[in-house]
This record gives C-alpha cells, structure tokens and sequence, in this order.
C-alpha cells in the first residue's frame, strides 16, 4: 500500500445542511461505493456538514485520487487541501 496522505476536501452541496439521515446515507452508499472501486489508495475518516457545506478529512494517494472519488461518487469537490499537520489539546504537552 502506498503512503497516504492527510486532506481536507470542502464541497459546496446547496441543502445538505438540512437533509434527512435518508439522504445523508445515500450520499455516504455512493462515497463507499467509489471507494471499494479506487481501492487502498482512499480512506474516507469523517465528515462535517455545516451549512451549505460539508468539510471531509480523507486519507489519499495524491489530488488525482480525491478528484477520482468525486467523479466515481458523483460528489462534487469545490476545494481540496493537503493537511500537513494535526494539532490538538495534547500538542501543549510536547
């Protein structure tokens, strides 16, 4: 398996702040799915909606990686940052 890397990947989804667990299953079922057809090279940790908004910590190979899941899923990406570190509450007892 090839290193993967840490993203944020920020989607613009108009409504989705306001969709029923329903909905949000269907959109988590077409994430799944394009991952078991990408494959070791994707991990999908956790999402957050806010708004008209979801904020989503993937682990990837690279972009092209991110950019494949959102055409297999047909989730749009508006925006995708590699994340080079994590901190938190613990980083102060470093």
């Amino acid at each position: 398996m090839s290193h993967l890397k840490r993203f944020l990947i920020e989607r613009d989804i108009p409504g989705i702040g306001s969709m029923s667990v329903v909905e949000l299953c269907g959109a988590a079922r077409a994430s799944n799915q394009a991952i078991e057809q990408i494959g070791h090279d994707l991990q999908w940790l956790h999402s957050y909606v806010a708004g008209d908004k979801t904020f989503c910590v993937y682990l990837a190979k690279d972009h092209a990686t991110i950019n494949k899941h959102a055409e297999l899923s047909g989730i749009p990406v508006s925006n995708v940052t590699e994340i080079s570190q994590v901190i938190d509450p613990l980083t102060a007892n470093n």
